[in-house]
């Protein structure tokens, strides 16, 4: 299954978070199909975003769309790093 990482930092979580909850539908739109959200331990405004999706041609027009940027900005991430990964494993201990 394709997954999408991205790291980023966030000027205020919970500003960064109200944005994310309301993109919700535009991003299921675009492919996404489940997120986790991580925080960094000391950090609560370094962000890490692992997501599945259909496909990881879907991902890449989601998260370079003019719209997707514009989002950013109001958002207030801060260089984000996106990571696209192909699953070659999944296991449970």
């Amino acid at each position: 299954m394709p997954h999408v990482l991205i790291i980023h930092e966030v000027a205020a979580y919970p500003a960064w978070k109200q944005i994310f909850d309301q993109a919700a539908e535009i991003r299921k739109r675009a492919g996404e199909i489940s997120y986790q959200l991580l925080r960094y331990d000391a950090d609560a405004n370094n962000i890490v975003h692992f997501s599945a999706w259909t496909s990881l041609d879907h991902a890449r027009r989601f998260f370079e769309s003019a719209e997707l940027v514009e989002i950013r900005k109001q958002a207030g991430v801060k260089a984000p790093e996106f990571i696209y990964l192909h699953e070659i494993e999944r296991g449970v201990l």
